[in-house]
């Protein structure tokens, strides 16, 4: 391993990696070194949807940054970086009203879709009462299985830069960074470790109210269609600050908690991609605490299976996988930029848009 570094970025996740790839854009060389063998983290545990279109205000901007450099390094890398959009199925005049009000807001991002032109999208033309959608033609999908490895891959193949896994940061004396595998002189160091930031400085984890939210995902058979968009449902348009705040989805809210708390109960995020082998990655739940027990609820898994089979429009989804995703949260900010140390940074993001917004926050608040 090198001794010297311009730049020790902490995390081979994708906000650790975006960081490294905005330091080797600016000229700077890289050190990335992760605990673990390989990508096992948050960030291939997910949908792999970067939900640009769901987002607004600082973090639309975010994401916007973020979406230009993930068409970039597909073409650099080759990540495989799908242009397909989000497909939000509408199947209740409640939800329409939500499409309806950003549609007529951000008329370049949001695409309003008839019915038929909903169900010509699903797997067996989807749930039978459905009312319209719209297309978020802004998003973008990546394979979380892969992606992130690929890209850990095409950053040490880079002149200047190192990735190294099997390495865990021990800590930071101003000028060198302690490491499992030795010292590395480095200039900045920068740390991307998400939820376990209470590992190496719980007292910032602690003034930033950094917690665990906790998922429960799940990943289903083939169901013999393409499902080319990422696909969101109800419990999307309350989840996803875009549809949350507009007028019309007080109402949304309102009815879900009459109709459906069962999916309110378990903070459902019910939508689904498919991967590049057919494969549907669907979920998810969520639950958020200090630490969360890794145990998986089946009722919760039948929920988000059963809903997500209504919504394509098929007899059933055969699950193959579940598992349990983590991600960092906080109640006071969606991401963390911090230097509680000379020369030393944390950015990690304090929300579900890892994977949407991690590339503009390197894009933006890199350290100098």
């Amino acid at each position: 391993m090198n001794t010297a570094t311009d730049v020790l970025v902490v995390g081979a996740g994708i906000v650790g990696l975006a960081h490294a790839v905005e330091a080797l854009d600016r000229g700077l060389t890289v050190t990335v070194v992760d605990r673990d063998r390989r990508a096992v983290g948050a960030s291939i545990r997910n949908f792999g949807h970067a939900c640009v279109t769901g987002q607004s205000g600082d973090l639309a901007e975010l994401a916007q940054l973020a979406r230009e450099r993930w068409l970039d390094l597909d073409g650099r890398a080759g990540l495989a970086v799908r242009a397909t959009g989000g497909l939000a199925v509408a199947r209740h005049a409640t939800e329409l009203a939500v499409l309806d009000e950003l549609a007529a807001a951000r008329p370049a991002e949001v695409a309003l879709r008839t019915v038929d032109e909903v169900r010509a999208a699903l797997p067996g033309g989807g749930a039978n009462d459905i009312v319209g959608g719209a297309a978020l033609l802004a998003d973008l999908r990546v394979d979380p299985r892969v992606t992130v490895a690929r890209l850990a891959a095409w950053v040490d193949a880079q002149a200047g830069a190192q990735v190294r896994f099997g390495t865990s940061y021990l800590g930071f004396d101003g000028a060198r960074a302690h490491t499992s595998r030795g010292h590395i002189a480095a200039e900045r160091v920068i740390v991307c470790v998400g939820h376990d930031l209470d590992h190496l400085y719980p007292g910032l984890a602690e003034e930033h109210q950094v917690q665990r939210c906790a998922l429960q995902m799940a990943r289903a058979a083939d169901p013999g269609a393409v499902v080319a968009p990422a696909v969101l449902t109800a419990t999307s348009l309350l989840r996803y600050p875009a549809f949350a705040e507009t007028a019309a989805a007080a109402a949304l809210r309102t009815r879900m908690e009459a109709d459906r708390p069962d999916l309110l109960g378990i903070d459902a995020n019910v939508m689904f991609t498919q991967r590049p082998d057919g494969t549907l990655l669907i979920g998810d739940s969520h639950h958020t605490d200090v630490a969360v027990e890794p145990f998986l609820d089946e009722a919760v898994t039948e929920i988000l299976r059963t809903e997500a089979a209504r919504v394509l429009g098929v007899g059933g989804l055969r699950i193959i996988e579940r598992w349990q995703g983590v991600y960092a949260s906080s109640p006071v900010r969606p991401y963390l930029v911090a230097e509680p140390e000379e020369r030393l940074s944390v950015r990690i993001v304090t929300s579900g848009v890892g994977m949407t917004i991690a590339h503009g926050l390197a894009r933006r608040h890199f350290p100098t």
